[in-house]
């Protein structure tokens, strides 16, 4: 679809209420059904629940401006839960990756066998050494 038509069907759809715009979707999704055309894009999970309760709504003679309102709450979760889908994603590419972050001072990593420390008591004068008598 061309920028303009889709900005004309825009400009239709805010100019009438919530009841048409929901005849509109009505009569879109049944030229979907009857020509067999798909969708334009598959909707995500969250999408699909929130669809799902909207026509549930719809299907109990809901008023519009109720599903309206319902809808905008589920908009606002969507957009809650994008941002923590997209903080967790960002700390599992920091973890898994190195993330780039910079390391405090002395924990660089070694190249080669890890050392051993010394053994107990060697700071202490050889004859209090364990094993030395």
């Amino acid at each position: 679809m061309n920028e303009f038509l889709k900005n004309r069907i825009e400009r239709k759809l805010e100019a009438l209420s919530d009841e048409h715009v929901y005849q509109v979707l009505d009569y879109i999704e049944f030229l979907e059904t009857r020509y067999g055309q798909a969708g334009a894009e598959a909707p995500t999970a969250f999408q699909r629940l929130a669809e799902k309760v909207e026509d549930t709504l719809r299907a109990g003679r809901v008023s519009a401006s109720v599903v309206k309102g319902t809808m905008d709450a589920m908009s606002a979760a969507g957009r809650v839960m994008e941002g923590l889908a997209a903080a967790g994603k960002a700390v599992v590419e920091q973890v898994a990756g190195g993330g780039g972050a910079a390391k405090p001072a002395g924990t660089g990593e070694s190249k080669g066998p890890p050392r051993e420390g010394p053994g107990p008591g060697a700071g202490a004068p050889p004859e209090d050494r364990p094993g030395s008598a």
